[in-house]
């Protein structure tokens, strides 16, 4: 008999919402490929998530169908989605794809699904369990060092940016195996207060929060700052990460045969 292939639901973003898209296009959702080859990878079979905000009862059926949830980077969260009004620095909004990922978020918590949350991903997490985001390092958090290393700005996609120190004892320690590796970082928001039920797990230098988890032993819902699809082929580290994330969502399933 085949081994049972997880199903991962990735979700997407609005085309409309990315820097230089032409006016004038259908409304439409897209996703960089990186982020669903990712998981087919190590073992899963994935489902790409059309934004259905404003059809929750669809969203749900998608959701209950699924093994785990996989929430990739993407454009600024809207500042009203954690209590705050918005910062000068704000970048482009999504509304419909921050209301779709934070129902996902809180349906997989709820039920204890596995979830793996990367960049945007791990703010997601954070503001589905109340936390809050700083809007702009380098304006609002005086102590952060750079992080904003985008390809945009002219650096490559697996650029090292600088380490992360993984905590002892986390679910992301046992899944990365070492204290501390380095990460790409393309992000000019981050995590400010940690959301209930969450615990930082691995720091930067300058102290800034670049992973939290869920602190529950039996649930894999984790959520990591920087971008480990870049460095799944080329690193054993990060893709044994991606293979608990996908084992995970397997044993979920199991469990409710």
């Amino acid at each position: 008999m085949a081994r049972y292939r997880p199903l991962i639901a990735v979700t997407m973003q609005t085309l409309q919402s990315i820097d230089g898209i032409p006016a004038g296009l259908p409304q439409s959702v897209v996703m960089n490929q990186r982020y669903y080859h990712a998981v087919t990878l190590v073992g899963a079979v994935p489902a790409l998530v059309p934004l259905l905000d404003d059809d929750e009862d669809t969203l749900r059926e998608l959701y209950e169908r699924v093994d785990g949830v996989l929430v990739p980077g993407g454009v600024d969260m809207d500042p009203a989605t954690y209590g705050e009004e918005p910062h000068p620095r704000l970048g482009n909004l999504d509304p419909a794809r921050d209301r779709t990922e934070l129902m996902l978020a809180r349906w997989a918590i709820e039920d204890k699904k596995p979830f793996l949350g990367l960049c945007r991903g791990a703010q997601v997490l954070n503001v589905a369990q109340g936390g809050t985001l700083w809007q702009d390092l380098e304006h609002q958090c005086t102590t952060a060092m750079k992080h904003d290393y985008f390809p945009t700005f002219g650096f490559e996609r697996d650029h090292i940016a600088h380490e992360v120190t993984i905590a002892k004892g986390s679910r992301l320690r046992h899944a990365i195996e070492v204290e501390r590796i380095g990460v790409n970082s393309m992000h000019h928001q981050g995590l400010k207060t940690i959301g209930r039920g969450l615990v930082a797990t691995a720091v930067a230098p300058d102290g800034l929060v670049e992973a939290v988890e869920l602190d529950d032993a039996d649930a894999f819902i984790v959520g990591v700052q920087w971008h480990p699809e870049v460095f799944e082929l080329t690193d054993p580290h990060t893709r044994h990460l991606f293979k608990e994330f996908v084992d995970a969502s397997s044993a979920w399933r199991r469990a409710r045969a």
